[in-house]
């Protein structure tokens, strides 16, 4: 190799190193915490990103397709936002009920028929009334089964709560008994003695009951109890042992202590002794 190709390589390979050094000294830094998207560092440069987000409102980007894909994908609460304009029409045209006049239950209404029946017949009246007393004492069985012999006091502390609440919510706000109420020796307070309307803690503690046995995969029993509950609504509708959000709000208050219960319980997984021990742990409860 004479000394001008010896050159000319050299010359090449400067040109090339020179190349690489160029490329590689432009590679962008990684972004430091703070800096915004304009690469201004500090608070005011990484809110000027957050600004641009935002300068459009999230409707004015909606499109034909989205709305039809909302109806389709998310009918339920397409319906309810529906149902809330429909109520809102009904609650500001409304009449209210005259303080002169018995609260209006639309329940009461739709079982104005069953109630004639057992107002003309009460030897039907105190037989429905006596199987909803064994009906409560199957439930009442049931909890207290549940914790004495099989060592699960869930749905025992459940109906704790519940009782305790409705006692409380009762005595605050006490309802009249409505005026064509149809009461029975053999029902349930016995005796046709005092008790709080609201909630109702027939409904109440089967939903915890039945709740109880789908958590222990008790199938059957679950859907027995709560044909059993369904009847039982009806019948206090019909006798007006209970106002229709009497019997409402008891489903709602059985879920919820429940739940309540479940969260007391995963709060003590914690060792202890005595009667609430680590025994006490349900297995699949949540």
């Amino acid at each position: 190799m004479n000394s001008g190709s010896a050159s000319a390589v050299l010359r090449d390979a400067s040109c090339s190193t020179s190349t690489v050094t160029t490329t590689t000294t432009v590679k962008r830094r990684p972004k430091l915490k703070g800096e915004g998207a304009n690469g201004v560092k500090g608070k005011a440069g990484g809110d000027m990103g957050k600004v641009a987000m935002y300068n459009r409102a999230s409707f004015m980007n909606w499109k034909v397709a989205d709305v039809v894909f909302v109806a389709t994908h998310h009918w339920i609460p397409c319906l309810f936002a529906m149902g809330l304009l429909f109520f809102m029409a009904v609650e500001y045209t409304l009449l209210m009920v005259p303080s002169s006049s018995p609260p209006f239950d639309l329940g009461f209404v739709v079982t104005r028929g069953l109630h004639s029946l057992l107002d003309s017949w009460p030897e039907l009246n105190t037989l429905l009334a006596g199987l909803n007393t064994v009906f409560v004492g199957m439930q009442t069985t049931y909890i207290l089964w549940t914790w004495l012999i099989e060592g699960r006091p869930r749905a025992t502390i459940s109906a704790l709560f519940m009782f305790t609440c409705r006692g409380i919510l009762g005595y605050s706000t006490q309802l009249p008994l409505p005026q064509d109420f149809l009461g029975s020796g053999a029902d349930f307070p016995v005796g046709n003695v005092s008790f709080f309307l609201f909630f109702s803690g027939h409904v109440a503690g089967s939903v915890i009951a039945s709740l109880d046995m789908r958590r222990m995969q008790r199938w059957e029993l679950a859907w027995t109890f709560d044909a059993l509950n369904v009847l039982q609504s009806v019948r206090l509708l019909v006798t007006r042992g209970h106002y229709t959000i009497d019997l409402a709000v008891g489903v709602g208050a059985g879920i919820l202590f429940d739940f309540l219960a479940g969260k007391y319980e995963e709060s003590k997984r914690k060792p202890a002794t005595g009667i609430w021990n680590s025994a006490t742990k349900e297995n699949g409860s949540t």
